[in-house]
Parts: C-alpha cells; sequence; structure tokens
C-alpha cells in the first residue's frame, strides 16, 4: 500500500504493509497512521495492492484513523499538485474533515420533492431567454452572466435537478436525501463568502432536497447524494462524484487562495466536474477575461440584462473643484438627500487598501497612464531627468502631462476616517464609518467605508464609489476587471432600494467618481454591457502576452535565484518560454500553456531554502 505522509515538504510516497485485520477497513483516501522517523503521524492511502522494490522490508500500518476523502478527490489533489507546483498534503488537507471520522451517516430511502423541481434543460428561464443556451448548459463548463440584480434560482433548481431528475429527488424529513444508496453524485454549489452559506442552504432545503453545509458537515457530503455549500475550501468537497456544479460570483478573488499554491476553486471545480462528466455553471454578472475562456458566455438579451443593472452614474472629477478632493458637490447633496427622510441611506466606498500611487498632473488633474497598456504610471526618478514609468510593462517617458503638457505632479491620497470627518461637515449630518475592523452602523443614513462596507449585507439606495481610479490603476495584471467587479458589488448592495426604478433598471443608483471617464470599465457598467470591457482587456492581454494568452508563474523568496538557475537551464532551447528577472526579486516564467508550465516548474528539484511559486499571478 502506497501513502502520502501528512508533512509539507517531503514530497515523497512511501510503502506500508497493510495488516490482515486492517484490509477491510482500508480504501483509497482512508486516513491512517504510519510510523516515520519514530513517529506515529497521519497518512493518506493513495494506491492499494503496490508492489515494493526488491529486498524491502515494509513496516506495518500503526492503525487506521478515520475516513478520508474519496478516490476521485485524492486523484485530483495529485493533478493540483501539478497544477499549481504545490504538495499534494496541501490539498489532501483542505480536503479532509477537520475532526476525526470513524463513520459516515447511513443513506436514506429516496422519496418523491414536495415542490416539483424544474429540469436543466427548462430550468433557465430568469437566466437566458433561447433553448440553445438551456442546451448549452446541460453539459460542459458554461460561463453564465447573469447582471448583479438578477436572480439565479430557476438555475440552481435546475442544476439540483440534474442529479436525480425532476422527479425522484428526497425531502430533509425523509432522512439524508436525494439518494438511497451510499457514495451517489452529489451537486457543489460554491460562494465566495461564509455569509452566503446559511442563506442559500435555508433556500434549497425549501425545495426539499438534502443540503450539506461545509466544513460542519462533512462526513454528510461524504456520504453522497446531497448538495455540499460552501466557500472556496469546499471545491475540495468529498462529494464521491459530482453530478452537477455551481460557483456563484466566479470573478470574486476570494475564490482564489493567496498563500502558495495559489489555487482557484473555480478551475478545480471545472476539473472536477470534467472528469465526472456533469455540467459546470460559472455564474457571475461580469467575467473575467480567464473565465470566458474557460467555456462559453452565455447571457440573456441585451433588455434582459439592462434590467438586472442599476442605472450608473459617472461623475468627472477633473471638472470639479480641486479643493474639494473626493467629496465632490454631488456626493455632498446625495448625503444631504439620504438625511433628509427617515428610511434612506447613502453608501460611500474609498478602497483605503490595495489602491495604486496615483500620479496626478498638478495643473487639469489627469491621471498618468501609460499609451501602451493603459497603466498606471509611477515616478521612477526624481531631480531634473525625471521619468514616469509603467510598473505593467516597463515603458517610460518624460513627466509631461498628456492633456495639458504641464510638468507639475502631485500624489492621491486619502483615508475613510478623513473622509467623514469632512463629509461630516459639509453634509452637516451625522456620518457613520464602516471597515473590516469596525461593523456598528446603527440607522446611519450615511456611511463611508471600504469595500466591506459592500460586503456586510447593508440595505442602500445609493453606493457612491468615490475613487474608482485608485481600483483601476492598481498594480495588478487583473486591475480593471476588480474594477468592475466592485461597481457590480455597488449595484447589488442596492438591489433592495425602495427608490424607484429609472428607465426599465434595477431600483438604487451607484454614482462612480472618476478622472478617466471613457475607462472601458466604467462604460462597460454605465452601458450594463461587460462585453464592452472584455474585448479591449482580452486585445491589450494578447498584445503584451499574459494570460490566459499565456500561462505565468512567479518566483520570489530565498530560494527563488537557486530554482530561477536550474531553470533557467530547462529552458534553454524551449520554444515560447521565457524566464525574466530579478525584477524587486521576483523571477517570471511564461509558457504557451498551463501542461508546458507546469511540467517545467515539476521537473525542478525544490531548494532548501524557502521559494514562493505563483501560478496565475494577479500582481506584476
Amino acid at each position: 500500500m502506497r501513502v502520502v505522509p501528512d508533512v509539507v515538504g517531503l514530497g515523497r510516497r512511501f510503502d506500508y504493509l497493510v495488516p490482515p485485520a486492517m484490509a477491510s477497513a482500508l480504501d483509497v483516501g482512508t486516513e491512517i497512521r504510519v510510523p516515520l522517523h519514530g513517529r506515529r503521524i497521519r497518512a493518506w492511502v493513495v494506491e492499494l495492492d503496490t508492489t515494493p522494490p526488491a529486498g524491502v522490508v515494509l513496516q506495518p500500518v500503526a492503525a487506521v484513523r478515520g475516513v478520508g476523502p474519496p478516490a476521485a478527490v485524492v486523484e485530483l489533489a495529485s493533478w493540483a499538485a501539478w497544477r499549481w507546483a504545490g504538495s499534494d498534503v496541501h490539498f489532501l488537507r483542505t480536503a479532509s474533515s477537520s475532526t476525526v471520522v470513524r463513520g459516515l451517516p447511513p443513506p436514506g430511502a429516496p422519496s418523491v420533492v414536495r415542490a416539483p423541481l424544474t429540469p436543466l434543460a427548462k430550468g433557465v428561464a430568469d437566466a437566458a431567454a433561447s433553448p440553445e443556451t438551456a442546451r448549452a448548459l446541460a453539459g460542459g463548463t458554461t460561463v453564465l452572466r447573469v447582471g448583479p440584480a438578477g436572480s439565479v434560482g430557476n438555475l440552481l433548481r435546475a442544476v439540483v435537478a440534474s442529479l436525480a431528475g425532476p422527479d425522484v429527488v428526497a425531502s430533509e424529513a425523509a432522512g439524508p436525501p436525494m439518494a438511497s444508496r451510499s457514495g451517489a453524485p452529489g451537486v457543489l454549489v460554491v460562494v465566495p463568502e461564509v455569509r452566503q452559506i446559511g442563506p442559500l442552504a435555508a433556500w434549497l432545503r425549501t425545495l426539499g432536497v438534502a443540503v450539506a453545509m461545509l466544513p460542519e458537515q462533512w462526513e454528510r457530503a461524504r456520504t453522497g447524494g446531497c448538495v455540499a455549500v460552501g466557500t472556496r475550501a469546499a471545491a475540495w468537497a468529498p462529494l464521491p462524484s459530482l453530478a452537477a456544479a455551481v460557483v456563484l460570483d466566479a470573478h470574486d478573488r476570494a475564490l482564489v487562495e493567496q498563500r502558495s499554491p495559489t489555487w482557484s476553486a473555480v478551475t478545480v471545480v471545472a476539473e472536477r466536474a470534467r472528469r465526472d462528466g456533469g455540467p459546470c455553471v460559472l455564474v457571475s454578472p461580469c467575467p473575467t477575461v480567464e473565465l470566458a475562456a474557460m467555456g462559453t458566455v452565455l447571457a440573456a438579451g441585451r433588455s434582459v440584462e439592462r434590467r438586472q443593472w442599476p442605472a450608473v452614474e459617472l461623475v468627472d472629477l477633473r471638472d470639479g473643484d480641486p479643493r474639494h478632493g473626493l467629496l465632490s458637490g454631488r456626493v455632498v447633496r446625495l448625503a444631504r438627500w439620504a438625511g433628509a427622510a427617515p428610511g434612506r441611506r447613502l453608501v460611500c466606498v474609498v478602497n483605503r487598501t490595495g489602491g495604486a500611487r496615483l500620479v496626478l498632473c498638478g495643473a487639469c488633474g489627469e491621471i498618468a497612464r501609460c499609451g501602451t497598456c493603459s497603466g498606471p504610471l509611477e515616478l521612477a526618478s526624481e531631480g531634473i531627468d525625471r521619468r514616469l514609468r509603467c510598473g505593467r510593462c516597463g515603458t517610460d517617458r518624460p513627466v509631461v502631462c498628456a492633456r495639458c503638457g504641464s510638468t507639475a505632479t502631485r500624489a492621491l491620497r486619502h483615508g475613510v476616517t478623513r473622509l467623514r470627518r469632512e463629509l461630516e461637515r459639509l453634509a452637516s449630518g451625522p456620518v457613520a464609518e464602516l471597515t473590516a475592523a469596525s461593523d456598528e452602523v446603527g440607522d446611519a443614513p450615511v456611511v463611508v467605508g471600504t469595500e466591506a462596507a459592500l460586503r456586510r449585507g447593508l440595505r442602500a439606495d445609493v453606493v457612491v464609489l468615490l475613487d474608482i481610479d485608485g481600483d483601476l490603476l492598481a498594480a495588478r495584471l487583473d486591475a480593471g476587471e476588480r474594477a468592475l467587479a466592485l461597481v457590480a458589488l455597488a449595484c447589488r448592495a442596492v438591489r433592495r432600494s425602495t427608490c424607484p426604478a429609472v428607465g426599465g433598471r434595477a431600483p438604487g443608483q451607484v454614482v462612480v467618481q472618476t478622472r478617466q471617464p471613457s475607462h472601458p470599465v466604467l462604460r462597460a457598467a454605465v452601458a450594463a454591457d461587460p462585453t464592452v470591457a472584455l474585448e479591449p482587456e482580452m486585445e491589450m492581454r494578447r498584445l503584451l502576452r499574459l494570460p490566459p494568452v499565456t500561462a505565468m508563474a512567479q518566483l520570489s523568496g530565498p530560494g527563488a535565484p537557486t530554482m530561477a538557475q536550474a531553470l533557467a537551464r530547462s529552458v534553454r532551447g524551449v520554444v515560447d518560454v521565457d524566464l525574466d528577472g530579478p525584477h524587486d526579486g521576483i523571477w517570471s516564467l511564461r509558457a504557451p500553456d498551463h501542461q508546458t508550465l507546469c511540467d517545467l516548474l515539476g521537473a525542478v528539484a525544490r531548494p532548501a531554502d524557502r521559494v514562493r511559486v505563483d501560478v496565475d499571478p494577479r500582481r506584476l
């Protein structure tokens, strides 16, 4: 028997002898305890009936610890270790229960669901109006574009129904439902935020189906025949196989692990569904170029999609009094409007963390942008030979404003607390502050905060994004996509507004302050058409040979120079493979596809010193 010990950095599999008394209790994925270097440690069974090398005497397994992930997930962990240049252990830990599981709950008898579910081929009426769309959703990976105020209820009904058909689905009262045997397929639903799990699970239970909320109900999901709901780690849900999968808000950065290995829940779920032959639907109001490359992008007609977006208004900060900073006259008037009647609420958002260090023209307020890739320019040198340099593509130019020709510059700075105090003074009313560290706003009619203000479920009538430029021009590969996602998040926050809808749009309003109103992302938001931003973004990626046109990885840390030297020897003479660096201590490896990239990374031994390998990096 072959096992993977629970030791990060070991990078080896070991063979052990199976005592006859344990043979019936072992399967691929079972957690056991094995002796290793004088200790008894946890391990996972990854192969049975292996033949050890001649002359090797195997040590016996010490004990059976409990139930582990199913065989399909164990195989997936091995693939993920290759895909993100990590170790099987990282993924097997994520796929395992946080507590010892001695046994699984018995499967229940099937029963007829009380409320009929719509079959998959007919259940997308609120998301897509054509029969062709419904057929496309029945198999493979599909990216479904649903506006921020749009409903995915019928879609989820349809995907759940695909588990056992429209008639035979068990109710929660009948015991562990939707299956009459252990190991039955399940439906996987992944969401970006923990607060979404409970309401979604409750809604699914009203359909009469069994739900396993992860990670708490790991054992129920391991039995199969249910709908498993969870956040990023739920991509490794212990369902024996997938009948179907849905990822809501598939564009959200919370679905990507920031620590190494930097795996993506969306990619893992899509791969699981492909292996099991089930449909995978990635739902997003603003699909990224990476999502568009994963499958067919489908959407309802333009009139339907426009009704799923509230009105978006742009305020050009270049036309205002520079002494007012981010608190334009429009913001002050909205704050006074919100405080004039009970029940109204204005939410002002500014991301004081993660934004770019923007350089503005001191004369006209224009943001310094690269003429090649439209990225932000920073002051690369001071003194008489001052230059502006692009952190994305490396282009530099003299410090001259492209709009008015001035050589004067100033940096943009802002902070939530300062803005709250200034707005409170200008609006002559109470203003609450909401960040990740503070969450008490009471009934305040005006709230100023970071993006956290939009993720707390606050009801709002109007949301003002005070400075979208800091997000649009952040030094990230996906800066524009994240900015559009922020606008979509603001649009979702006003969907329960009591203000009347205008022009056939969803209720509420979003106001975006900017110094670049012609930016494709902002034009897409105003038009309620994400393709306006998607197409130029894809063209820019092609021009600069950036993902998803190519595959990329970055190396950093004390061991990066050693690993980069080994990679340099491996890629010598390999077509279309580039190794650049170091730039600020980071090496970049670019290949035509992930097969080539991951094979190169896997063929190089890791150095003794720590090295971070970031596959599919977002920061440039």
